[in-house]
């Protein structure tokens, strides 16, 4: 009896140990998973970028409520700059993305800002902007080609001041329907 239970405990001790021992094991190694940053590379020109008096008469709506006609305002500030988008040779690496890729969205959200770091408006005031973009295509054939996108934004903030800070967050697609996203940050200088 003594010599069964030797071997019982023998052979949990084996199994624990391998249990352990798996469970020990480093997670996937973090340079063998691609991330975004890894193999996209977006720059803007210029960041800081500048903005000035808004003269074109582009308009945003304050809706008021209550039977009160809404106000229809223009934008105090306009400001224009170049991203460019290149996927770098990382892009290929153990077939990381199937090409062609595409840039499905561009989307811009402008905050308030001072030296840089954003201000969020108090009492409910919030930022008003719009944004146009014009890109040059919206497909990257293969590695180490690029998409250039301008943007034209105008925007209004409660600070009244025109330093900004303006995120665009580019979104794709590979030819697999693997999705990723990339988010910038452009300032705008006071």
């Amino acid at each position: 009896m003594r010599h069964r239970n030797c071997h019982f405990v023998i052979a949990t001790a084996i199994v624990l140990s391998g249990l352990a021992s798996a469970g020990c094991q480093s997670p996937t190694d973090p340079d063998e998973t691609l991330e975004v940053d890894d193999f996209l590379e977006v720059t803007a020109m210029p960041n800081p970028t500048t903005a000035s008096e808004s003269t074109d008469g582009r308009t945003y709506r304050v809706v008021r409520g209550n039977n009160q006609p809404d106000d229809i305002l223009v934008f105090d500030w306009k400001t224009a700059f170049t991203l460019t988008a290149t996927l770098n040779g990382r892009a290929d690496d153990d077939d990381a993305l199937e090409f062609p890729v595409k840039l499905t969205a561009v989307t811009v959200v402008v905050k308030q800002a001072s030296g840089g770091i954003v201000t969020p408006p108090t009492g409910g005031d919030v930022e008003k902007f719009d944004y146009v973009t014009n890109a040059n295509s919206n497909v990257f054939p293969s590695v180490n080609s690029s998409v250039t996108i301008g943007l034209e934004v105008w925007y209004d903030l409660p600070s009244l001041r025109r330093e900004a800070l303006v995120t665009v967050s580019l979104s794709f697609t590979d030819d697999d329907g693997q999705a990723f996203t990339k988010s910038v940050d452009v300032r705008v200088s006071p």
